[in-house]
């Protein structure tokens, strides 16, 4: 442990809300490790992965749908409360970093995946969505490895990423059936499948952006 470490986090809105310095605070009075939260957002997104994949099959996949948003609002804070229990408890380190990246990329995989198989969705949309997720975060920490800061920029960034599955997944639970929308001569395929193309041409966007900026920063430093 190193109580001097501070690492680079994304900017969050939320982190500011009186809210959840107050969860933080007790999360760390109760003795919660940051790296525990970290892995407990990771199962988090493997229910809602579950619970998004089921939904194809269920009677009411509206009910699997809530769950799956509420796990994924439930990952969400486990991400932003991990590195504010780290910090404020001075147990911020370099192997923290590591609980952090590490769950947060295959939590990005299972949700997506999922997606693709639930009512809506499409499984190839999901599996090339979670790659994309995945190389937006490389370029970000191929870029920290290099000495440049850590790039959260978008348009697709990991917040963005999820409030629009969010939104496609209530969309899908709760509109009425001739509001949904299809894809030309792929069945099945509505709020969802467009969702994950949406995605992952956010996700091709900002790894191009990131890996732009990454470069003049590398090219201005060797100037």
């Amino acid at each position: 442990m190193n109580g001097d470490y501070r690492p680079e986090r994304r900017p969050l809105v939320a982190r500011n809300w009186s809210a959840s310095h107050t969860a933080a605070s007790w999360l760390a009075a109760s003795g919660v490790p940051p790296n525990a939260i970290s892995v407990a957002g990771f199962f988090a997104s493997l229910g809602a992965g579950a619970a998004l994949f089921l939904t194809r099959e269920a009677e009411h996949p509206a009910l699997l749908f809530v769950v799956a948003c509420l796990l994924i609002l439930v990952r969400g804070m486990c991400n932003m409360l991990d590195g504010m229990v780290a910090v404020s408890t001075g147990r911020a380190s370099r192997c923290g970093e590591l609980f952090n990246e590490v769950p947060d990329r295959l939590s990005d995989s299972v949700t997506f995946v999922g997606a693709g198989y639930a009512v809506g969705g499409l499984p190839e949309l999901g599996y090339i969505a979670a790659v994309a997720a995945v190389f937006t975060a490389y370029v970000r920490v191929q870029g920290c490895a290099l000495g440049t800061r850590a790039d959260f920029g978008g348009p697709m960034a990991k917040v963005n990423r999820m409030v629009l599955i969010v939104a496609a997944a209530l969309y899908t639970a709760f509109a009425p059936a001739a509001w949904q929308p299809s894809i030309v001569l792929v069945s099945n395929a509505g709020a969802l499948a467009l969702a994950l193309m949406i995605i992952i041409v956010g996700c091709v966007i900002t790894s191009a952006r990131r890996l732009r900026r990454c470069a003049q920063t590398l090219e201005g430093e060797g100037s």
